[in-house]
């Protein structure tokens, strides 16, 4: 059902990954703000978007469900390792869609999250820490995870630390040798650390608290589930120290979610495991009609969200995406053959659709408008102060064939005749049509040669067909 239709946070890894195809150095040549195996990760099947896209995160989410097995199925039995495993399948299907299809930063360290405290629970702290280091190279926050399986395994804290050096390193020489170090830091880093003192709404303490509620209210048979593991009969010294190092894991994730106070439900990734793993124990520990009860608590997101896997019109999530689908069949239909496309705006999935290649190491204009895209279609309050001004000469230098602005119409305090570096340069592109939230241009040379090619292909079967006639 979702095959036909890209998410936000999935668009550009993707964009950024058919440009790394086509020789691109991630940071040193693509502007990105994520660390580098969130694009990478896209090459293992080309980047390909549709169908092999939605398989390629339904394996992982499989794989996130074997691990899930493994992990429980260690600590206690094979019993609990099916409840992990079919819990962690069922909220990764039936949760907010936005957040449980794409394969983004924050599902994209599930998976290592998983790994490294399986590994732990086994006492292989190496391989923990190294699986702890892949997941840093996700999402940053896997330090986070790290912390924790130091608390189930302190023993072997110099192993895990060992472990997670060495990706991490692997990747820094990477980055050094290719010349992007400067630009990763920058933007990984630099970017995102003023993003992170920048709220979204005017109260993040109260939107953290609703959005958690709601959250718990979703995950009820986890709560319930935890709260029987919480309430189990005493447990030996060893479970003890289990159950205390799972209260540090758990409190760990809490802080996860809360950093930078945003909470997007794909923050609560972070959680998942946390509360998970310990309520399949406490639901294999109750009744059985007690579990069944604590099954129905099911029904909620399963009524909630399972409808909408087959309704996918009328969206407010996919009304860009929509609209970006259109935008790029007018833009098609004007680029030549080998074009380049710039988008002004976070539309990245207009390469996607148009399969153009990029005229810049922009992919949108966070960098330019120093704006972050989760605000700027209503907002224009500059975050990044420093670097926009040479970003828009930079652009201002390129010379794409087409050019859709996906930004204006929502927001014309951010269009590009606002800034003067861009004026002279926006002068050189024709306006040739609109859709609801995009206008597309394109460069006057690059109108006049389409124009002489649709002629010609007009025109010259006809002269051909006169000239066998005449002979």
């Amino acid at each position: 059902m979702h095959a036909g239709v890209l998410w936000t946070e999935e668009d550009l890894p993707l964009a950024a990954a058919r440009q790394m195809l086509r020789g691109a150095v991630i940071y040193r040549d693509i502007w990105f703000d994520k660390p580098p195996l969130v694009p990478a990760i896209y090459l293992l099947w080309g980047a390909h978007i549709g169908w092999v896209l939605r398989l390629a995160g339904a394996l992982y989410a499989l794989t996130a469900c074997v691990l899930a097995f493994g992990l429980a199925s260690t600590w206690w039995s094979v019993r609990e390792g099916y409840w992990a495993a079919a819990l962690t399948g069922f909220f990764l299907t039936f949760d907010t869609h936005s957040a449980v299809l794409p394969l983004a930063a924050d599902l994209l360290l599930l998976v290592p999250h998983l790994a490294a405290i399986l590994l732990t629970a086994r006492k292989h702290y190496f391989a923990a820490g190294v699986a702890a280091g892949i997941g840093f190279l996700f999402n940053t926050k896997a330090a986070l995870v790290l912390i924790a399986c130091a608390a189930f395994g302190w023993a072997g804290i110099l192993p895990l630390l060992a472990g997670f050096v060495l990706p991490n390193v692997a990747a820094l020489l990477w980055l050094t040798g290719s010349g992007a170090l400067p630009a990763y830091i920058d933007q990984v880093w630099r970017w995102p650390a003023q993003y992170a003192t920048s709220p979204v709404v005017a109260d993040p303490v109260w939107n953290g608290v609703i959005r958690t509620a709601n959250w718990l209210g979703f995950h009820a048979v986890l709560v319930a589930g935890f709260i029987a593991w919480l309430c189990a009969s005493k447990p030996d010294q060893n479970e003890r120290w289990r159950r205390i190092a799972i209260l540090i894991w758990l409190a760990l994730a809490v802080v996860g979610v809360v950093a930078g106070m945003r909470f997007f439900p794909r923050y609560y990734f972070l959680l998942l495991p946390a509360i998970l793993i310990p309520a399949a124990c406490g639901l294999s520990l109750v009744p059985p009609r007690f579990a069944a009860v604590a099954a129905l608590l099911m029904v909620i997101p399963l009524v909630r969200f399972a409808p909408r896997y087959v309704n996918l019109t009328g969206w407010n999530d996919l009304a860009l995406d929509q609209d970006s689908r259109a935008a790029s069949r007018i833009a098609k239909q004007y680029a030549p053959p080998a074009g380049s496309l710039y988008v002004w705006g976070y539309r990245p999935e207009d390469y996607l659709y148009t399969g153009l290649r990029a005229a810049t190491r922009y992919l949108e204009c966070q960098a330019l408008t120093g704006v972050p895209a989760d605000r700027h279609l209503a907002q224009s309050t500059v975050v990044l102060t420093e670097g926009t001004h040479e970003a828009r000469e930079q652009l201002a230098a390129s010379h794409p064939d087409v050019l859709i602005d996906g930004l204006s119409l929502y927001n014309p305090s951010l269009s590009m005749d606002h800034y003067p570096e861009l004026r002279p340069w926006l002068d050189g592109y024709r306006e040739v049509a609109r859709t609801r939230g995009s206008v597309i241009y394109v460069r006057r040379h690059t109108v006049a040669s389409v124009a002489r090619s649709s002629a010609t292909s007009t025109i010259g079967p006809w002269i051909n067909r006169t000239q066998n006639a005449s002979w």
